[in-house]
């Protein structure tokens, strides 16, 4: 609702949710070859990556709509956009991948617990950047173009 509400577009909100398997899928082969289990640490490392995928996706889509209000075609929005949003989404996973790094390496009391949180986010937030940048720009063509068109035959 909350993305509804920020878009006042459903498929654009829902063009912003497929973000969340970029995200699971690294989460889950982090968690996979560092031989830890699914555990409550792991769960909430999810849940912070779901909210980290979900802010990216947001900030590229809310972009590419700036763009096409300014004027611009559907292609030269996703490219000028994608480029333009490289940085911003880069400097949040960068960010919060070095925020982490302290609770990858310890290995003091209570580091068990800490480790799996840190190994899902870091892997979730790895996978969620590089595919929020490839795909998402172009699911976001595919859709507005497709539905471009669907417009005009009515």
């Amino acid at each position: 609702m909350i993305l509804l509400s920020t878009l006042g577009n459903a498929r654009q909100a829902l063009l912003i949710l497929a973000n969340i398997p970029f995200a699971l899928i690294g989460g889950i082969v982090a968690l996979y070859f560092s031989g830890f289990y699914m555990s409550v640490p792991a769960s909430v490392g999810f849940i912070a990556l779901l909210g980290l995928a979900i802010m990216n996706g947001v900030v590229m889509v809310t972009f590419f709509n700036q763009l096409r209000e300014s004027g611009q075609s559907i292609k030269d929005a996703v490219q000028d956009g994608a480029q333009r949003r490289i940085r911003p989404v880069m400097m949040t996973a960068i960010l919060t991948i070095l925020g982490l790094v302290p609770l990858l390496l310890a290995s003091g009391p209570g580091s068990e617990i800490q480790k799996p949180l840190a190994v899902v986010v870091v892997g979730g937030t790895i996978s969620s950047t590089i595919l929020t940048l490839l795909l998402l720009p172009a699911m976001y063509r595919a859709l507005e173009e497709k539905m471009g068109k669907q417009s005009k035959t009515r």
